[in-house]
């Protein structure tokens, strides 16, 4: 069962935000998903990003892949390290 974290487009045409959220590999991109983990709008300035800190950790401990992209916003928040600093 891989698991990736990735965003979910939501929104209105042309003012999209994203859900981050941990899916089924197979999963489609606004289909299917196992958990929603946080909330991510580029729009603002700057752009907002809200995470459940303590469930990211845990799709990170149990295998789960993130995205180029999730992963860029993991890496800027500091929680892609603090996985790596418990697993």
């Amino acid at each position: 069962m891989p698991v990736r974290l990735r965003l979910m487009r939501m929104g209105a045409k042309k003012r999209p935000f994203f859900r981050i959220v941990a899916a089924h590999k197979e999963a489609k991109r606004d289909g299917r998903f196992l958990e929603i983990l946080g909330f991510y709008d580029p729009k603002t300035d700057p752009a907002t990003v809200r995470l459940k800190e303590d469930r990211v950790l845990y799709w990170l401990e149990k295998g789960a892949q993130p995205t180029e992209t999730v992963g860029s916003i993991l890496k800027k928040t500091g929680l892609l390290e603090k996985a790596q600093a418990l697993g």
